[in-house]
């Protein structure tokens, strides 16, 4: 409890102190918001700070912090770690600069932000990579509550016919106004969000039956699982999401102000960690031990596992929380990832989004692929959706680097970015050469190649650092 405790507390510190800092490298000012200077009424709207910082909760949590987090707690607490430095100092600080980077470019996509921080064939690539990770996310999000839905209804509503019916709500969602719809139920749902979490922790910590484990960097996964990397793609929302670069630009195109956007972009993700961090320590107490967490995620999968865990604490009472966390948070994801995905096509094709004909062009395509991934196996999606998020979030932390290092901040200012987004290169290349979805390499290949990969990044970071800074002087002195 002691360990749980303290890794809360430093969340908490580190959104004051370390969140501070970051906004003061960012240095937001009181320049227009695209939700003021555009303000379409359909995407750009402006919204109170505690709505946006609630709708981007449940935008960037659905349950990627309870069900990452549950097979993150299968290496031990250890986990505790990753969830707590991993937020600090590299999701928090990746949703923040790329929500307020994109705030400053009218609300564009991370994928647009490539293009002009690193280049035209970056902006292709990130366009191509942000789709696939969108629809996996979608199709992540219908399956696991399609699954639950059909556990709890009659056999007739099986889950061929709730992924039907949330890709029907997926296609209004996606469709109408942010605020005649997102911005009106969402709040509501980002509450019971952070209400369960509360619920669970205190079944545990009031329940003498339970113990919750203390921190040790001991590698406890029953298969023996390398923590590197595997960890740190398994737990991707919760510490650092690539995913959240996709969500971000929507709020920025809703806060009214850019001093408001610490609170909503570094402080979700705060508030997401501190989600992940229950689940991941509620996890291993309700089982008893790693081994039986994992074998009970193998047996009924991860929504089942999060009912009986909501249900066996709380009653009834938990199963009802358990049912909409684990049905109503993943939709409320799923469907965002859906309209992100909308708003980076109709970039990338120029259709504007005002017309509902010309937004129906881009989503009715768009859910029939959504529809035909949810027919693969969700433990692959799931894989594949880690993989590619951790990418995702490494592409963004260079995206903010180049930007941090063009506003001349290429000395400590940029290394807020830089250092996180080394690490993340490392944990990227090293993943895929080893995992079984990838090339399936040995830690002799796969780790020195990762490492080399990071280092390789950080030179071209510090090479281009340098450059910008000698440009600026000699640029001085003329």
């Amino acid at each position: 409890m002691v360990s749980l405790l303290l890794s809360l507390a430093v969340l908490l510190i580190g959104y004051a102190l370390y969140g501070r800092l970051t906004e003061k490298v960012f240095s937001p000012d009181d320049r227009q918001t695209p939700a003021v200077a555009i303000n379409d009424g359909v995407d750009c709207t402006p919204l109170k700070t505690w709505k946006a910082f609630l709708i981007q909760l449940l935008n960037i949590a659905g349950t990627g912090p309870i069900f990452g987090a549950l097979m993150g707690a299968v290496f031990g607490p250890i986990v505790f770690l990753w969830i707590v430095f991993g937020s600090i100092l590299g999701g928090a600080v990746h949703d923040y600069m790329t929500g307020m980077i994109s705030s400053r470019h009218g609300g564009c996509s991370a994928a647009e932000l490539s293009g002009i921080y690193l280049g035209k064939y970056a902006k292709w690539l990130m366009r191509v990579f942000s789709l696939v990770l969108l629809l996996l996310v979608g199709a992540v999000f219908v399956t696991s509550p399609a699954a639950l839905l059909a556990r709890l209804t009659p056999q007739v509503l099986d889950t061929n016919f709730w992924v039907i019916a949330i890709l029907a709500y997926y296609m209004v969602a996606t469709l109408l106004p942010i605020d005649k719809f997102i911005g009106k139920i969402y709040p509501v749902f980002g509450i019971i969000l952070i209400v369960m979490a509360v619920g669970i922790i205190g079944g545990i910590a009031f329940n003498p039956n339970y113990t919750l484990q203390e921190i040790t960097l001991q590698n406890m996964h029953p298969d023996g699982l390398p923590a590197w990397p595997f960890m740190f793609v398994t737990v991707a929302c919760g510490a650092i999401s690539g995913f959240h670069a996709t969500q971000s630009p929507m709020m920025a195109k809703c806060i009214k102000n850019e001093k408001k956007g610490r609170s909503v972009f570094y402080g979700a993700m705060i508030s997401e960690s501190i989600i992940a961090l229950i689940w991941a320590a509620a996890g291993v107490a309700f089982y008893g031990a790693e081994s039986e967490l994992a074998a009970a995620i193998a047996a009924s999968g991860q929504s089942s596992v999060v009912y009986d865990i909501s249900k066996g604490l709380l009653g009834t009472f938990g199963g009802v929380l358990a049912v909409i966390g684990v049905v109503i948070c993943p939709i409320t994801s799923g469907d965002t990832a859906f309209r992100s995905a909308r708003l980076i096509i109709s970039e990338w094709t120029g259709l504007e989004q005002k017309s509902l004909r010309k937004r129906l062009y881009i989503t009715v395509p768009l859910l029939l692929a959504g529809a035909l991934l949810t027919q693969l196996d969700f433990n692959a999606l799931w894989r594949y959706f880690s993989w590619s998020n951790q990418t995702l979030a490494m592409i963004a932390l260079w995206i903010a680097t180049a930007y941090l290092i063009k506003e001349g901040k290429y000395r400590l200012g940029s290394l807020l970015t830089a250092l996180p987004a080394a690490f993340m290169t490392a944990v990227s290349i090293t993943y895929i050469l080893m995992a079984g979805e990838g090339f399936s390499l040995s830690a002799a290949i796969g780790y020195p190649v990762g490492a080399a990969c990071a280092a390789l990044s950080f030179a071209a970071y510090a090479y281009l650092a340098v450059k910008q800074n000698s440009k600026r002087r000699l640029k001085a002195s003329a």
